[in-house]
């Protein structure tokens, strides 16, 4: 009797549809799983490199549009994906010093074109955040900025009194993009900040103009708006009007020297572009043909221009560059600043957010924000 209960406890090998027994699955070794997560690791770095990547809003200078805790899509193949010059760990900015291999770009499927919202590695030898960037630094390892793409190849480009021109036309903001305004009131009252919320206007704390000590009559004050906002502020009846808020002319960015609102007209280079050099365009031209072009560029007496020690009026441009601006164009350093993006140094076009959050510790989903196309 103790035998037969053996038995029945025994475990049972598990019989298939025909009756035979199965035999259990083996278990993967060791070595199957580090093959697994290698080709997995390898598939990624693929994709990352050639066909997309991820990429995350840090900051608000592309408000309305893109908002900080918006996850994007960048895609690599628009502009054709980069070759990789450096060797390090992958997902890490660790990387052998010194050691730059030979980069170039495959052929994409598009050109970058007006209005993109690009990804590109930030070109200037200063950054307002980090400071001075080392020269030595690859391209590839300089932090990643998000603009959108205002300025082609062969576009004359300004910005008069805040606002973009290209081609001598003014360019209207477009329903996302967000700028200062100042607004007059009809009397010496104006909403609060919670009732310009509820209208997508952000109040500038600290913007009323005063009359000595006291609030100015009628009554001025800063907001942060899209022209959705602005339509919104103007319906209200203790609104008089609302004007861009426009920068003195004599006022320079400590950092970059530059206004932002007042950038005189000048033509974006390109390859095979010829520009005339001279005192007014070397300050827009200099940096781009030293930094970018690798030129050795000095003046020698009476203002003549020397280019690797040749006597030149003009200089033609080997890659195309790019102007580009944030849409919150009072919360972006940008080309207004530190000038061009050359070709070498764009990553990708952004093409959707998949994943939005509010704030990160407790996450909160911006649900509507999922899987959109960015404008």
């Amino acid at each position: 009797m103790a035998t037969t209960t053996t038995r029945q406890n025994r475990k049972r090998t598990p019989r298939g549809a025909d009756g035979r027994r199965r035999e259990a699955p083996a278990k993967p070794t060791m070595k199957e799983n580090l093959w697994f997560w290698a080709k997995a690791i390898v598939i990624i770095l693929l994709l990352r490199t050639f066909i997309f990547e991820p990429f995350r809003i840090p900051s608000e200078s592309m408000e309305e549009t893109l908002l900080v805790g918006d996850f994007l899509i960048v895609s690599k193949l628009n502009y054709g994906p980069r070759t990789p010059s450096t060797i390090g760990i992958p997902f890490t900015g660790v990387y052998l010093p010194g050691v730059e291999l030979p980069q170039t770009r495959l052929p994409g499927f598009s050109e970058p074109e007006r209005g993109d919202v690009a990804v590109f590695n930030y070109p200037s030898a200063v950054d307002v955040e980090r400071g001075a960037i080392p020269e030595s630094t690859p391209v590839e390892r300089r932090a990643p900025y998000i603009k959108r793409i205002v300025g082609t190849p062969g576009d004359t480009v300004a910005v008069l009194d805040k606002v973009l021109h290209i081609g001598g036309e003014p360019v209207p903001l477009g329903p996302t993009l967000k700028q200062r305004w100042r607004v007059t009131a009809t009397g010496a009252t104006r909403p609060n900040a919670r009732q310009l919320a509820e209208l997508g206007v952000t109040l500038l704390p600290g913007s009323d103009r005063r009359d000595g000590a006291a609030i100015a009559e009628p009554r001025e004050y800063d907001v942060f708006a899209t022209p959705v906002g602005v339509a919104a502020l103007e319906a209200l009846p203790e609104v008089a009007r609302v004007d861009p808020f426009v920068l003195d002319e004599s006022w320079r960015d400590p950092t970059f020297g530059k206004n932002p609102d007042h950038v005189p007209p000048f033509v974006v280079p390109g390859r095979g572009l010829t520009v005339v050099l001279d005192e007014r365009t070397l300050p827009t031209y200099a940096e781009a043909i030293v930094r970018y072009e690798g030129r050795d560029l000095t003046q020698g007496e009476g203002g003549a221009v020397l280019i690797d020690g040749v006597p030149s009026a003009t200089y033609t441009f080997d890659q195309d560059y790019y102007f580009v601006m944030g849409d919150f164009r009072d919360n972006s350093v940008d080309s207004r600043y530190w000038g061009f993006v050359p070709e070498t140094h764009l990553v990708g076009k952004a093409l959707f957010t998949f994943l939005s959050f509010e704030r990160y510790l407790p996450p909160i989903p911006r649900l509507r924000r999922f899987f959109q196309p960015i404008p």
